[in-house]
């Protein structure tokens, strides 16, 4: 782990690898002292944000220092969401293609895999899902991103799944859509899906 400053009020932890960051984000989450405001988790990193007035930098470095994740076993810290999904998406082929496996049977997987949040990225609302257990085989991007991919599509690329909250121009494979609200700013948690949360995707038909 790396600490880098962020100006007077943040912390930067640098991991090697995202389950570093997932791992530390959690403890972190469970065991944050006072004057911990925000905990933004993101692809190899983790920036802490404090309050200055109840706890100075060099006392969270040395509690980030003696709160270092041991493990890369990462346990979800917030609740389940279930997205219904219908599986008609325009990329099964590929991602079929990537899995070795046929279009049905990466719908059987992904359906049967329990995802989590790692961190919201790219537009509002959009959440970047690993599996809870056993990584499913990266999917390569599209060599040409789309002018515009709808909201609620289901998307794979690397090892990531995401649901794309709002209409936007995208590089990710599709295999599906969801009639979810990914992001309502009128909303107390604008959010559906935070970091941390357990999603399972359960299909439908259209």
């Amino acid at each position: 782990m790396r600490l880098l400053p962020c100006g007077d009020r943040a912390l930067l932890a640098e991991f090697d690898a995202l389950e570093g960051a997932l791992a530390a984000h959690a403890l972190w989450s469970a065991s944050a002292p006072l004057g911990v405001v925000e905990l933004v988790p993101g692809g190899r990193t983790v920036l802490v944000r404090v309050d200055p007035s109840m706890l100075g930098l060099g006392a969270a470095e040395q509690w980030l220092r003696s709160h270092e994740p041991t493990t890369a076993v990462v346990a979800p810290t917030a609740g389940l969401v279930t997205l219904p999904i219908v599986y008609d998406g325009d990329d099964l082929a590929v991602v079929a293609d990537a899995w070795g496996c046929s279009p049905s049977d990466v719908v059987r997987r992904h359906a049967a895999t329990e995802w989590v949040c790692a961190f919201i990225g790219f537009a509002p609302g959009f959440p970047y899902l690993v599996p809870v257990e056993a990584p499913l085989p990266p999917v390569p991007r599209r060599a040409t991103a789309r002018p515009s991919v709808p909201g609620g599509a289901v998307a794979l690329a690397a090892e990531y799944c995401g649901v794309y909250p709002r209409a936007s121009p995208g590089g990710w494979q599709l295999i599906g859509r969801t009639d979810a609200v990914l992001w309502d700013a009128d909303r107390a948690s604008p959010a559906l899906v935070t970091p941390g949360t357990r999603v399972r995707f359960t299909a439908v038909s259209a």
